[in-house]
């Protein structure tokens, strides 16, 4: 052997494991051939353990690189490496049969081969677990988010995005499965469920991607929608196989049918686009399915401007508290107020519905609940000190605000700030959906109840209204929903009257007060008289007024025809 053919072995050996990204034995072996064949070596093998117990059984994983093709039963050098990752590894070098015995330097050389060796498989080892690390949910040993994402920039470089539909989705009420059946066998259901959409893909450009929680997002072949929707419609699941217990999952869905490659400009189009489908079908309590198309694409940019001018809105108050009257159904006189939004801009009165879900995306619509408690304490702080009857106003409040642990005190230091007393100001707030917002709902009504301030627990029984919502909150006032009340032209006006009657004499035993809101027929309230009903609101009485007009309603002897 010359020192040139070495050399040459050697820089070729070193070249090709540069180049190498991945740990495979037959690409290693075809990359260290010339290099072996040079330095007389018959075979390359690797042991590695876990840890110096395993080393101490003998628990190795083998991982064999070069083989000659004959037995070598001669000579070998065996290395012991701690690699990067803390594990053993051994590396075993024989010697060829039928070959001179290795002088110092070639034993030189084949330790310097080893090291080169140990340094290039680490280097792929660590790739790889970066690899995972940065495309695979660990927990349910699938790809991640970042992986949907290179596969739709993949298929876009290729132009073939237009074939495939994005389908973001949600494991509906998954939190409430955990509550049921336990984390463990929840998992486990998670899990057959993605393995079931799994089983819908055969194409290696196919994916279901975890993004978090209960969240996925896949990238299907058109023609697969029909049968991925079917599997997020709902299935059963078992998860007890000793017992056959099932459970029925079912999924919240945003589908982005991709059409062409000219109609968007960016890869991450795609997400944009199915995220929003997905948040208008999380957000709705009709649709479970929502497909992105042109006019949900306008309402986004709607969306945007919105959120965009806000701050300037408020700064230039063009949002306006009008104030739906609460009637006392004994008297007919004013007993308080709703304090509701509405927003004058650019001239035009922009309905609450179009700007307030934009707003509860994020977090202004705090801020924008604190400037209305504001507006509301200074027009009642005006009414006290002029003389005229002050009511209590009710001030809505999102859910948004219960992941805030100084809550109560922003609260109180907007109506303090104003020198309000305490008794003139309610807080409206709709029940929860998980656990921890049921404990944070909890902790604040309490914190306002000790302040003074009165608590509605505000569209009761629109949603999955529980008992526990009631009976472990210490409320002042149940708002029920208008769905309670009898439409006496379509309903069966008799069911509805028994649930209405029965809710109302429950918060009565519980000692709340009770107000039912969207009135709107002399039937209905009738119907609240008969059931001793404190409250009412809706446009049987009142519409919600501007300030100026609702101030007339103020007055002592004002009463509302019987």
């Amino acid at each position: 052997m010359s020192v040139n053919d070495y050399i040459y072995a050697l820089e070729e050996f070193i070249v090709l494991m540069q180049n190498i990204e991945a740990a495979s034995p037959d690409v290693i072996a075809e990359a260290m051939t010339d290099l072996c064949h040079v330095l007389r070596i018959g075979k390359v093998e690797m042991l590695t353990y876990e840890n110096e117990a395993a080393e101490h059984l003998g628990l190795a994983t083998v991982h064999r690189y070069y083989n000659c093709g004959e037995p070598c039963l001669g000579e070998y050098i065996n290395k012991r490496i701690i690699t990067a990752d803390e594990q053993i590894a051994v590396y075993r070098v024989f010697i060829m049969n039928d070959t001179a015995p290795w002088d110092d330097t070639d034993r030189k050389r084949i330790n310097l081969f080893i090291m080169l060796l140990s340094t290039f498989t680490g280097k792929m080892r660590l790739l790889t677990l970066t690899h995972r690390l940065t495309f695979f949910d660990r927990d349910l040993n699938m790809h991640n988010h970042r992986y949907f994402m290179s596969l739709i920039r993949k298929l876009y470089k290729e132009e073939m995005i237009d074939r495939f539909t994005a389908v973001y989705f949600n494991l509906k009420r998954f939190s409430i499965v955990n509550q049921q059946i336990g984390r463990e066998n929840g998992t486990r259901v998670m899990k057959r469920f993605i393995a079931m959409f799994e089983n819908l893909l055969d194409c290696q450009d196919e994916c279901v991607c975890r993004i978090g929680g209960d969240n996925f997002i896949a990238l299907i072949k058109q023609e697969k929608l029909d049968d991925v929707l079917g599997l997020l419609s709902g299935t059963g699941i078992t998860y007890d196989e000793s017992r056959s217990e099932r459970i029925f999952i079912s999924a919240t869905a945003g589908i982005y049918v991709i059409p062409d490659m000219d109609s968007f400009t960016l890869p991450t189009d795609v997400m944009d686009r199915v995220s929003m489908a997905f948040q208008l079908a999380k957000g709705s309590a009709k649709q479970d399915v929502v497909f992105f198309d042109d006019a949900l694409l306008a309402r986004s940019k709607q969306n945007n401007e919105i959120t965009a001018c806000f701050q300037k809105s408020i700064e230039k108050q063009e949002f306006l508290v009008y104030y739906q009257p609460k009637v006392n159904i004994k008297d007919r006189s004013v007993a308080g107020a709703e304090a509701l939004c509405r927003w004058v801009h650019n001239e035009r009165l922009v309905p609450p519905a179009e700007f307030i879900p934009v707003l509860e995306q994020g977090r202004d619509i705090c801020k924008l609940d604190f400037y209305m408690l504001d507006n509301v304490c200074r027009d009642i702080r005006r009414w006290i000190d002029t003389g005229m009857r002050a009511v209590r106003v009710s001030v809505n409040l999102s859910r948004r605000h219960l992941s805030d642990m100084d809550l109560l005190k922003h609260i109180v230091d907007i109506i303090d700030r104003h020198n309000v007393p305490h008794e003139y100001i309610e807080i409206e707030l709709t029940e929860t959906t998980t656990d921890v917002e049921f404990k944070d709902l909890k902790r604040t009504i309490r914190g306002l109840q000790e302040a003074g301030i009165a608590t509605s627990v505000d569209d009761f029984g629109i949603g999955y209204s529980s008992l526990n919502l009631i009976k472990e909150i210490p409320w002042n006032v149940l708002k029920l929903d208008k769905s309670l009340l009898p439409d006496y032209e379509k309903d069966n006006p008799e069911q509805k009257s028994v649930m209405f009657r029965y809710i109302v004499a429950m918060g009565r035993e519980m000692g709340l007060e009770c107000i039912a809101e969207g009135v709107e027929t002399k039937e209905q309230v009738k119907l609240l008289e008969d059931n001793h009903c404190d409250l009412a609101q809706g446009f049987y009485f009142d519409r919600p007024l501007p300030i100026k007009e609702f101030e007339t309603r103020l007055m002592d002897d004002f009463r509302y025809d019987k």
